[in-house]
């Protein structure tokens, strides 16, 4: 399912137009994105948790050369589904 299908859904399901649809979503995303980027959980109850979790710099190999690379540390969005969401994907 990709955005648009997505945002048809809500709109259909929500009876609003899709433009509201879309800003909803777009909001949505934007403040799920800038609450990560401050470093907080973003916890939606029977869905899941949106996290950042840390990946430690570590060693790799440039696949063309074979030459060895050091790829630094960082920071990932993470996300962990809830017991709601686990059990209707069963």
């Amino acid at each position: 399912m990709n955005k648009a299908e997505i945002v048809a859904k809500m709109a259909k399901e929500a009876k609003i137009s899709k433009g509201a649809a879309d800003k909803a979503l777009s909001s949505f995303v934007d403040g799920v994105s800038k609450s990560l980027k401050k470093g907080q959980n973003v916890t939606l109850v029977g869905f899941g948790t949106f996290a950042i979790g840390k990946r430690k710099a570590r060693r790799g190999r440039n696949p063309q050369t074979g030459k060895e690379i050091r790829i630094p540390a960082k920071r990932v969005a993470k996300f962990k589904p809830g017991k709601a969401l686990k059990e209707a994907v069963k």
